[in-house]
């Protein structure tokens, strides 16, 4: 009977015997069925209520046990289950201890199992009346468990009435006819086990079983029907538990091993066909009880199912026609349309309640059987008409939650909240808030499911996530990428451009450094979004290699100007000093020694662009080019046979592999001859300036000229010696000729050659004596000292000193305008421009 004909119908209260609880520390025993045969409904119930089964669902499994009177019923099952039952007190006597059914939960095993103790078959106490109590309670054990525990003694096996051989015959008949086939599991527990083999013992049950289960009359529907399809025999067997209690104990122990899981597929409970959902247990124990007390062959006759049927299906008809045109529902459909509906499940489950409640009312007096039928059929036919209705409104919800749940994602990680926790706390919400829609649209009378459409909006949800996740990933891998090659490319060019001994050491460090840094910002960038180690290891070393290829494809991009570097730090080596002033050729350079280390250096520029050395391997590639580009030439091996053997002729390095090549053993023999072709050219300037500078220097006359001079002038010399106002003239024309001099800068203009340099005394003579004229009138002008002691020559000396600080002072500044970027010019040239 469905759920819905559970609501619609109401139960007469049944009167019961007052309830007997016994509460042990996990379980509780409540009698279901007294001695009278009674059910006890309000002990049923709050014995559901205290073990809360109705949250079971379907998870759950119900066992029984019978057999003989004073059997160890009560405490096998206590051992095996841990429940309380009482006991039979051995030093009191046989007799009998349960009486009716009572029944418990079982303590810690998976899945919740309900266990019954069924009062014991063959006792003194009912005497030659019990027949009728045994075959009730056993069909009803049959009825309602998964698992009948038929526990006898091993001394009994093979006997007529000790192995409940009649009764087993009588149940099986009785429950073919009343009720649907339900594959039980009989689990026949021998007691007191003796020598004889439990393969033997097992071989006897069965072949008894198979026996009473051929003898037995079956219905057309199940004739040929083997035993396998109602019963799954198994067969145990125990020692005895007061003679050997410790291996008993531990016999039971293993036995209990095989009620855990015991619903799951290959289970002990069976194929669990027709099983009720725990919330209706007692409602439908109750209503299989009711059907075998009152079990009676009734003979209907023909024409009142004929009636009833015709009838039955007239006001079904009825009333799914005023369904189809009920303006509630009607209604309720036009809004499902526009959007999902508040109170859905609610409003419909009253409309379809109603319709059916309608339809029994007015069928209550036809047969029930067709009645029933009749009503599953009018239960169908209008939830098909709904069903679309329903479908749209999860769509909506869905669509709805979705959409909800990205603009709070979205929000959540502009908020900054780490992926993967905003992520899983958005998904769990809206997935529940989805789950409380899908509750509040479920329809009472129909149990759809709802789990494909919150699985594809679990995938919806999932895919968008993916999609945020990867585009979030992308950009964090974007921006550390860009960080190194901020962090990279011109640290690594300026380090290459300085090339030496610890250039690729440095670089190394660099790209060390920079790649822990950036490795350990994204690792901590990545902690919030959970990825597994395996993710997190790929993604960081994936930018470690980037980092790699930044450094290795800056070094290949400048391994292609090598020449232009090479030619650049030759220029700067060669044209400069050590001070980086630029060299002036005066004689005194050594060209030679200064292009031989300016050419080392850009040979070491060379051999250090030949390869990437980010590997600790060294290698031996300078001392190749050095003595094959360097050392060959200074020794001035001319002659191709002497060399048997050119290290440069190869294109790949002995100790570098080809990936990690830059510029092949070729490539730099090519370079290297282009190199010194192109900065030749520099050396031979510098050579000629330096052999014009020394020509321009050399103005003194001849040593021989300077003899003669001497031997023919020694008449003139003894005249000045014996005439002193001689020697004063020629002192102060001496005083007036290196101011001249000075001021002039005769030096410095012949440097640039004999003709530049007259010329250059033309135009700057007579501005520089007329200067030096009034200069000497100044100082005559001068009004006399009072100091007698005073020397004319000192003064004139003094005055040619102030000429020459003068002079100094006009060419410094000269030099600075020259450094400064300006024209130079001579002071008279500066006067004239002023006066202009």
């Amino acid at each position: 009977m469905s759920l819905l004909r559970q609501l619609v119908h109401t139960q007469n209260p049944f009167q019961s015997t007052p309830t007997s609880w016994e509460m042990g520390e996990e379980c509780c025993s409540t009698q279901l069925i007294d001695g009278d045969g009674a059910f006890n409904v309000s002990g049923i119930e709050n014995f559901i209520k205290a073990m809360k089964l109705g949250e079971c669902g379907l998870s759950y499994a119900v066992v029984s046990i019978m057999g003989p009177q004073s059997s160890g019923k009560s405490t096998l099952l206590n051992h095996l289950f841990r429940t309380n039952f009482r006991e039979m007190d051995t030093f009191k006597g046989r007799s009998q201890t349960t009486k009716g059914i009572w029944m418990a939960k079982c303590v810690d095993i998976e899945p919740c199992t309900l266990v019954m103790d069924l009062e014991g078959t063959d006792g003194r106490e009912r005497g030659e009346d019990d027949t009728a109590f045994e075959k009730q309670s056993a069909l009803f054990a049959l009825a309602v468990s998964d698992i009948v525990l038929i526990n006898m003694w091993c001394h009994d096996i093979g006997r007529e009435q000790a192995a409940n051989k009649p009764l087993l015959k009588t149940v099986f008949q009785v429950m073919m006819r009343l009720f649907s086939p339900r594959r039980t599991t009989l689990l026949f527990v021998i007691r007191d086990k003796t020598r004889t083999p439990l393969e033997y013992l097992e071989s006897v049950l069965r072949e008894d079983i198979q026996k009473i289960w051929d003898a037995v009359p079956k219905p057309e529907a199940h004739k040929g029907a083997p035993l396998s399809v109602f019963f799954n025999v198994e067969v145990v067997a125990l020692s005895s538990y007061e003679e050997k209690e410790e291996q008993f104990i531990e016999q039971v122990a293993s036995l209990r091993q095989r009620f855990f899981h015991s619903i799951a597929p290959g289970g002990l409970a069976g194929d669990r066909r027709g099983v009720v959902p725990a919330s209706g247990f007692s409602f439908s124990a109750q209503q299989i009880w009711k059907i075998i007390k009152e079990n009676k062959d009734l003979d209907l006759p023909a024409h009142k199912v004929m009636v009833a049927t015709v009838r039955c299906e007239e006001i079904a008809n009825e009333k799914f026609a005023y369904l189809a045109a009920d303006e509630d529902w009607l209604h309720l459909q036009e809004a499902v349309e526009s959007g999902p509906v508040p109170g859905f499940g609610k409003k419909l489950s009253a409309i379809l309640i109603k319709c059916l409640s309608e339809y029994d009312m007015e069928a209550t007096y036809f047969d029930a059987s067709v009645r029933t039928t009749k009503w599953q059929q009018l239960e169908e036919k209008v939830l098909n008409l709904v069903h679309p209705t329903y479908q749209a409104m999860l769509g909506h919800l869905r669509s709805r939650t979705l959409d909800n749940f990205k603009q709070s994602f979205d929000r959540a990680l502009d908020r900054g909240e780490g992926f993967a926790m905003a992520s899983n706390d958005c998904t769990q919400s809206f997935m529940l808030a989805f789950d409380e829609g899908c509750a509040d649209a479920a329809i009472e009378l129909a149990n759809w499911d709802s789990s494909k459409v919150r699985d594809k909006l679990r995938r919806d949800i999932d895919a968008h996530i993916a999609s945020v996740r990867a585009t979030k990933l992308s950009d964090l891998i974007a921006h550390y990428e860009k960080q190194l090659n901020v962090a990279l490319l011109e640290p690594v060019e300026a380090l290459i451009d300085a090339a030496g001994d610890h250039t690729w050491p440095a670089i190394k460090n660099l790209l060390q450094r920079e790649t822990a840094t950036a490795i350990s910002g994204l690792s901590s960038s990545l902690s919030g979004f959970d990825l597994d180690p395996k993710t997190l290891d790929k993604m960081l070393a994936s930018l470690s290699d980037y980092a790699r290829n930044v450094v290795e494809m800056k070094a290949k991009e400048e391994a292609g100007r090598v020449l232009i570097r090479m030619k650049d730090r030759f220029s700067t080596l060669f044209s400069c000093d050590s001070d980086s002033m630029p060299r002036v050729w005066t004689g005194k350079e050594d060209i030679k020694a200064i292009t031989k280390t300016a050419r080392s250096a850009s040979l070491k520029l060379l051999s250090v662009m030949a390869a990437i050395r980010l590997d600790d391997k060294a290698d031996n590639i300078e001392n190749k080019l050095s003595l094959a580009l360097v050392d060959s030439a200074n020794n001035g091996v001319t002659n191709k046979s002497i060399t048997s053997f050119d290290p440069l002729a190869s294109s790949t390095w002995e100790e570098v592999s080809p990936t990690k090549t830059l510029i092949t053993p070729v490539q730099c023999k090519s370079l290297w001859r282009q190199f010194k072709a192109e900065t030749e050219y520099s050396v031979t300037q510098a050579m000629a300036a330096q052999e014009a500078n020394r020509r321009s220097n050399n103005w003194l006359p001849p040593p021989w000229a300077i003899l003669a001079m001497l031997v023919l002038g020694f008449n003139e010399f003894m005249t000045l010696l014996r005439n002193p106002l001689y020697i004063c003239i020629i002192f102060v024309a001496y005083l007036l000729g290196n101011a001249l001099w000075v001021q002039l800068d005769i030096t410095g203009e012949f440097q640039n050659g004999a003709l530049p340099g007259l010329l250059s005394l033309c135009t700057k003579f007579l501005p520089t004596v007329t200067n030096l004229l009034r200069k000497l009138a100044e100082a005559a002008q001068q009004p006399p000292t009072s100091d007698p002691r005073r020397n004319p020559a000192l003064e004139l000396t003094s005055f040619s000193n102030s000429t020459n600080n003068d002079s100094i002072s006009d060419a410094s500044s000269n030099v600075t305008s020259s450094e400064s970027g300006v024209e130079y010019s001579s002071p008279s040239m500066q006067r004239h421009q002023g006066s202009d």
